[in-house]
C-alpha cells in the first residue's frame, strides 16, 4: 500500500501557524513513508472564498517547501462528482429529502434543550411517504445508522468509540442542491485514494459522520490522527495576540522557513530531547506515534533562537534569497555593494530575524548618516591625525583584505601612541555613521577601499 495523505485548507482566509503545522506533519508522515502528499483546497463555501487566499495558500506552501506530489485539487471543480455519489445513495436508500423548515428546527432545538437534552434532528423525514410540502427546497440527509458505535483508533489519541444514537441524520447537501463540508471530504478522500487523514483536533467530532458515509458508499476507510490544537503561552486558544498570523508575515518579519518549520515540528512532537532538525532528519525520523497528546504552547522566544540559529548555520548560499528579499522590501540596491553572502556571516550573530540583518547592513550599500552622538563621542581633535594617517595609509593598500586593513589600523594606533580602540572607534563611526559594527578590518573590507575613502575624508572635515 501507497501511504497518501493530504492538506485540504479552505480558502477563506489567509494558511496560519496551524494549519502550516498539519501540513508539515501530513507532508513529513508521506515522506518518511515513502508516500505522497495531496493538496486539495476546499472551496465549496464561495461566499467566503476567494482567490486571493488561494493565492496566499500557494505561496506559503512554496515558501515553506512542502511541495505537493498531486494536485492542487479544486472541490467547486468536483460538483458533478458529488452530485453522482449523491444521487447514489438516494437510489440505494441511504440518504433521504428532509423538508423541515427552518421554523420548525428551530422550534425543536428549543424543546430540546428545555428538556436538557443534546439539540439533535429527529429524524422526522427518513421514512415518511406522506406528500412534500409545497414551496419547499428539501435538503438532502444522510441516513445515519441508529444502533451500534463507530470505533477507529486515532494515530494520536487512541481508541475512541462513538455510539451512532449521539448522531442524527448529517444534512450532505443544502437546499441549494450544494453538497456540505462532512460530505465533500469523504467523496475526496474516497476518491483520491487517501490513506491516512492528519488533521487538528476540532476534527474529531466529525470522524464518525464520515466513517459511516464511506460505509455506506463501501469505501475504504483511512487511518485517522488528530493534532491537539496550539495554545498561546497564556494557556488560551492561539489568536493574533499569540502569533497566529499568515505564515507570510513570518516571511516579511524575516524569518527564514528552516526555522518556522523545526519550530512546528517541535510543536507537538518529539524525537529524544533533539531540539535541531534539518528537513532531512524530519522527513526520516517524523512518526505519529511520538505525536503529543496535549495541547502544545506558542513560544515566539523560541521561535527566534531557532532563527537565528540557522542565519547563522545555514550556508550563505541558502539565507541569501530570503535576505534579497528583505532588501527589496527595504528599497536598498544590494547590487551596489558587497555580496550578501559575505555579509551574512558577519552580521548574523548580531540580528535576531533577517528583516533585522538587512536594516544593519544599510551602511554597506547606501550612503550614511551620521549618528550625533556617535559623532560627538568619537570624531574628536584627538582623533583627527589617526583617522587622516589610515586614509593615507589606506589609500596606498594595495591589498584590501582584512589583514593587511587590521595591520593598517594597529601601525596607526602604535605610532599615535594610541590603544586599538581609540583608533578603530573613530574609524568604525566615520565608515558606518555610528558605533556598532563587525570588526573593523572585516567592515572595512566589505564597505570597499573607494568608499571608506570617500567617509574618512568626510569624517576627518567634520571634525573642527
Amino acid at each position: 500500500m501507497t501511504v497518501r495523505t493530504r492538506f485540504a485548507p479552505s480558502p477563506t482566509g489567509y494558511l496560519h501557524i496551524g494549519g502550516v503545522r498539519t501540513a508539515l506533519f501530513s507532508w513529513l508522515y508521506a515522506r518518511q513513508q515513502q508516500g505522497q502528499f495531496i493538496l486539495r483546497i476546499e472551496d465549496t463555501d464561495r461566499e467566503r472564498s476567494t482567490d486571493e487566499a488561494v493565492e496566499v495558500i500557494m505561496q506559503g506552501m512554496e515558501w515553506c517547501g512542502l511541495h505537493h506530489d498531486e494536485g492542487p485539487f479544486y472541490q467547486t471543480k468536483r460538483m458533478d462528482r458529488y452530485k453522482e455519489v449523491i444521487q447514489q445513495l438516494l437510489d440505494e436508500g441511504k440518504a433521504y429529502y428532509c423538508y423541515c423548515s427552518k421554523e420548525y428546527l428551530e422550534q425543536l432545538r428549543a424543546e430540546q434543550m428545555e428538556k436538557g437534552e443534546k439539540p439533535r434532528y429527529n429524524g422526522y423525514w427518513r421514512d415518511r411517504d406522506e406528500a412534500p410540502p409545497e414551496g419547499v427546497s428539501p435538503v438532502i440527509r444522510f441516513k445515519n445508522p441508529q444502533e451500534g458505535e463507530v470505533v477507529f483508533t486515532d494515530l494520536v489519541k487512541g481508541t475512541i468509540r462513538v455510539s451512532n444514537q449521539e448522531l442524527d441524520d448529517l444534512i450532505i447537501a443544502r437546499g441549494d442542491g450544494t453538497p456540505t463540508y462532512n460530505f465533500t471530504v469523504v467523496v475526496d478522500d474516497w476518491d483520491m485514494n487517501i490513506t491516512h487523514v492528519i488533521r487538528g483536533d476540532d476534527h474529531v467530532n466529525n470522524t464518525p459522520r464520515q466513517i459511516n458515509i464511506l460505509q455506506a458508499l463501501g469505501a475504504p476507510i483511512p487511518q485517522y490522527g488528530h493534532l491537539p490544537m496550539i495554545l498561546g503561552n497564556d494557556g488560551q486558544r492561539l489568536s493574533k495576540r499569540h502569533g497566529a498570523v499568515s505564515v507570510m508575515n513570518y516571511r516579511d518579519d524575516g524569518f527564514l522557513p528552516h526555522a518556522l518549520l523545526n519550530y512546528l515540528v517541535r510543536l507537538g512532537w518529539s524525537h529524544g530531547d533533539q531540539e535541531i532538525f534539518s528537513v532531512e532528519e524530519m522527513s526520516k525520523l517524523f512518526d505519529l506515534e511520538h505525536v503529543n497528546v496535549a495541547p502544545s504552547k506558542f513560544n515566539p522566544e523560541k521561535l527566534i533562537w531557532l532563527n537565528q540559529h540557522y542565519m547563522k548555520t545555514l550556508p550563505p548560499a541558502e539565507v541569501e534569497p530570503h535576505l534579497a528579499f528583505q532588501f527589496e522590501q527595504l528599497g536598498i540596491d544590494a547590487s551596489q555593494g558587497p555580496a550578501l553572502t559575505d555579509i551574512i556571516p558577519a552580521l548574523a550573530e548580531r540580528a535576531k530575524t533577517l528583516r533585522e540583518l538587512a536594516e544593519s547592513s544599510r551602511y554597506f550599500y547606501q550612503d550614511i548618516t551620521y549618528d550625533e552622538k556617535a559623532v560627538a563621542k568619537n570624531l574628536k581633535e584627538e582623533a583627527k591625525a589617526a583617522l587622516q594617517s589610515m586614509h593615507d595609509k589606506f589609500a596606498a593598500l594595495e591589498d584590501w583584505q582584512p589583514e593587511a586593513i587590521h595591520t593598517v589600523v594597529e601601525q596607526v594606533a602604535e605610532e599615535q601612541g594610541l590603544k586599538m580602540g581609540k583608533v578603530a572607534q573613530p574609524l568604525r563611526v566615520a565608515i558606518t555613521g555610528n558605533t556598532v559594527s563587525p570588526s573593523i578590518d572585516v567592515t572595512a573590507q566589505l564597505i570597499g577601499k573607494a568608499r571608506c575613502l570617500q567617509r574618512l575624508n568626510t569624517a576627518i572635515s567634520m571634525i573642527h
